[in-house]
């Protein structure tokens, strides 16, 4: 038994959230290790829908622990925000089952601000982020200028952090002619919401430490995808934070090699939010029943999602780079009755064939993918729980995505429901 990382393989939206809800009955406690709450989850339990952003998957069963990291920047009011809301639909959460790391960088409104001045002065250039002030909240905790949740305990400390912040800040405000902030502005907001934040707050690494030490399992879990990532990504399309396995020991305060199994989600077409290179996007009438039946609207801010053919070549991209043991493959049952399958091997750009996507963002909007058809199925894969359930040219659909990414399928789900899942390996195991 061992300890595994769940992470995107393509560029988000894969269902992350019903495979980690769903592996989280194995594990003792669930860990978010990087990005915001520009990430959305959504669960169904018990025809119950949960929508989680900043919480760990595993908040909605009891009995574990669940854990948000110093890797993850969190926004404290949509943190109380989305607790009540989950607590209104009778999930209990206490600084006794969620644990936030003290060392955790703060989004403030400024950054809010900041995020969404850019994007409106990008035109029709943008990049596609929330707006929900992620990226400058990444920008100060490398800038070393940033609030953590540990300077909310010293007013008298607070005060001096946040004078150095707006001395960045509001030079930057005054070229993008927005109004000064004062300090006692953001020392007033932060101080009514102190003393809700800062029971949950504690020393995740030590805590970590001694669950690995006991010998309890720990499920690690992932925001965004891949081809997000802000190094290995469709840049400069891509989040603020670093989405591969190899995030969660500077993520969580552990090791690496606490990761023992990494699980790469992987939805049976391919979709993307907001701007940026799309090699297989279907602008058809493929690409909308695609986008209907697989209701592919964004979790957080409700945008319509491009759709497009599976895309081996850049799962197999993201499985080499992240060290992907084994896929969960998503909405099958999307494809019931698409008719042939198109999916994509390799590309062509300009007169060359590649086998990966460069990193040149000029090489990446030329990309021109080179498809293999495969035979689609009309019978019904939605709810199927095993194998034998399944139409025999849907098994071949399967085998055919684990060669062209050479990486086994580990979990297949075929409806948004918790138990319509079929275990081919345990991850645990």
């Amino acid at each position: 038994m061992g300890n595994v990382a769940v992470i995107g393989s393509q560029w988000g939206d894969e269902g992350k959230g019903k495979i980690v809800d769903w592996l989280s009955h194995r594990a003792d406690v669930v860990v978010r290790f990087q990005g915001g709450h520009n990430a959305g989850h959504t669960l169904v339990v018990d025809e119950v829908e949960y929508k989680l952003s900043l919480l760990p998957s595993g908040v909605v069963r009891g009995g574990k622990l669940s854990v948000i990291g110093n890797g993850v920047v969190v926004d404290p009011w949509a943190l109380i925000s989305e607790i009540d809301a989950v607590q209104a639909k009778g999930i209990e959460i206490s600084p006794t089952n969620l644990v936030i790391a003290d060392n955790a960088c703060l989004i403030l409104p400024l950054h809010r601000d900041l995020d969404q001045a850019r994007e409106q002065l990008r035109g029709g250039h943008k990049i596609g982020t929330t707006g929900r002030g992620i990226g400058p909240a990444y920008e100060d905790k490398v800038g070393r200028r940033a609030i953590r949740i540990c300077d909310l305990n010293d007013q008298q400390s607070l005060q001096l952090r946040i004078r150095e912040l707006l001395v960045h800040h509001n030079a930057l405000r005054r070229g993008l002619k927005i109004d000064d902030i004062k300090v006692e502005s953001i020392l007033s907001q932060l101080r009514e919401i102190s003393h809700k934040i800062l029971p949950y707050s504690g020393s995740v690494w030590r805590i970590l430490d001694k669950v690995q030490r006991d010998g309890r399992l720990i499920l690690f879990e992932g925001a965004q995808g891949g081809l997000l990532d802000i190094d290995h990504g469709t840049y400069p399309f891509v989040t603020s934070s670093n989405t591969m396995a190899s995030q969660v020991g500077a993520g969580a305060g552990i090791g690496t090699s606490a990761v023992n199994y990494v699980l790469g989600i992987t939805k049976a077409y391919t979709t993307r939010v907001g701007s940026g290179p799309f090699p297989t996007e279907l602008d058809n009438e493929i690409g909308k029943t695609l986008g209907e039946r697989g209701r592919e609207f964004g979790t957080v801010t409700g945008r319509k999602r491009r759709c497009g053919w599976f895309d081996a070549v850049l799962v197999r991209q993201m499985a080499k780079i992240s060290g992907i043991n084994g896929i969960a493959l998503t909405k099958l049952d999307v494809l019931d009755g698409i008719g042939n399958l198109n999916v994509c091997t390799g590309y062509k750009i300009n007169g060359k064939t590649f086998d990966y996507l460069p990193s040149s963002l000029v090489d990446q909007e030329n990309a021109e993918p080179i498809y293999e058809v495969l035979d689609g199925w009309d019978e019904s894969t939605k709810g199927a729980r095993s194998w034998e359930e399944l139409p025999a040219t849907t098994v071949k659909y399967v085998r055919r995505i684990e060669e062209l990414i050479q990486v086994p399928v580990a979990l297949l789900s075929t409806s948004p429901e918790r138990e319509d899942t079929i275990l081919v390996h345990d991850p645990f195991s």
